[in-house]
């Protein structure tokens, strides 16, 4: 089975998003900020990440940087608002797989 790590601060969004993939076998842990991601992260071994990128403590941006100084193998995808070229850019730069904009 999976695990996947969540990390979206609206709570509504990621409460959906955590009971349709558990829905569908996979262990979801879902956290609301990123630094709590970051040390989750840290700790916990994960085979994909959903972030958002604003998020409080550590946006996404910087959240992709670190797990990718940790673990540079692991998925990683942004499901953001933010939907500008320059924010697409910034996030595959940041080591992104993928790059998802909400609403989707």
């Amino acid at each position: 089975m999976a695990k996947i790590l969540l990390a979206e601060d609206d709570t509504n969004l990621g409460t959906l998003l955590t009971d349709y993939l558990e829905a569908k076998d996979y262990t979801v842990v879902h956290l609301t900020d990123g630094k709590k991601a970051l040390d989750t992260f840290r700790s916990e071994n994960f085979d994909l990440c959903l972030l958002d990128i604003m998020l409080p403590e550590i946006d996404g941006i910087n959240l992709a940087k670190k797990m990718r100084k940790i673990e540079n193998d692991i998925p990683v995808i942004f499901l953001t608002a933010k939907s500008l070229d320059k924010d697409e850019i910034e996030g595959f730069s940041a080591g992104a797989d993928d790059y998802i904009t909400k609403p989707f």
